[in-house]
């Protein structure tokens, strides 16, 4: 028995949950792939899985291989990419994972820059506003905002994600303008939906944290969508100084000086992120990744 391949099978099935999705990606036949993950499974003398015509299940000592199989086998990934990489020019897959509004308006430019720089390396950059952990992902570096996390990676501070209020003349020529947090409850909110819910307006007052939240007219993870309904008067809106700033210099919209400060978050160290995992700096691909968007990012923003 292959027990490299089969290791790999089992846990392939295990991500797709399927023996036919698993198959698929391994390009091989499902009968195949289900005999070397039986036969792994009589090597060990247990059940790390459990069959049905429709689902396949983990079992409870099947889970815990699972992850220890799991790392070695990112290990072992690792171990052949530095080997292959020794004394290596920056080439290869790189895989990063990014939060959707950061890596359209400021990652993927930057990358096209990299691009030019590096040509030998393929980048292959995966947008999502989804919560996951970095090792689960399979990817060289993730861009995530946020705190900085409490997994076992390194997290460079890229830039401040700082919420502030805007909103359109025309709204504030009919809704008035707003210059104390408490008017805000009078007025129209435009939401953004992050992984963990709505981003609420918050102000401390007298040491107490208060939610001055306007009434919601919108909520969506779309900020496209919101910040169209903002220039059209609808409300006003709260999002980060760097997704506002082509529409405050256009004058699509205006900043709103809110006293006491509005902030969407109590802890002061909300910011966007750049991780990964520390072993992985040492290869050429994520060094030379890592070090041109730490020093982009600074220059620009």
């Amino acid at each position: 028995m292959d027990q490299l391949k089969a290791l790999k099978y089992f846990v392939r099935v295990v991500d797709e949950g399927s023996f036919t999705k698993a198959a698929a990606f391994f390009s091989v036949p499902p009968s195949s792939l289900s005999r070397r993950v039986a036969d792994l499974e009589s090597s060990l003398g247990a059940n790390l899985l459990q069959r049905s015509t429709r689902v396949v299940k983990v079992t409870e000592i099947g889970r815990k291989y699972y992850k220890q199989v799991t790392q070695i086998l990112t290990e072992l990934d690792y171990s052949n990419e530095v080997v292959r990489s020794y004394q290596a020019k920056p080439m290869g897959r790189l895989r990063i994972s990014s939060m959707t509004g950061f890596g359209e308006r400021i990652l993927l430019p930057l990358l096209d820059v990299f691009n030019e720089q590096y040509p030998d390396i393929v980048l292959d950059v995966h947008l999502s506003d989804e919560l996951s952990a970095l090792s689960r992902d399979e990817v060289d570096i993730a861009i995530r905002g946020g705190y900085a996390p409490n997994e076992r990676v390194v997290a460079l501070k890229l830039m401040d994600n700082q919420f502030l209020p805007a909103a359109s003349k025309s709204y504030l020529a009919r809704m008035g303008v707003p210059t104390e947090a408490m008017e805000l409850k009078g007025h129209q909110g435009l939401y953004y939906r992050t992984p963990l819910g709505p981003t609420p307006w918050l102000c401390e007052v007298d040491g107490q944290w208060q939610d001055v939240s306007a009434p919601s007219v919108v909520v969506s993870n779309s900020g496209v969508w919101l910040l169209e309904k903002a220039v059209k008067g609808e409300g006003i809106i709260m999002l980060p100084h760097w997704v506002l700033k082509p529409y405050i210099e256009r004058g699509d919209l205006q900043l709103l000086d809110i006293n006491p400060t509005l902030t969407t978050t109590q802890n002061p160290d909300f910011a966007i992120y750049l991780l990964y995992q520390k072993q992985r700096y040492h290869l050429p691909k994520v060094k030379a990744a890592v070090d041109f968007l730490t020093a982009s990012v600074k220059d620009k923003y």
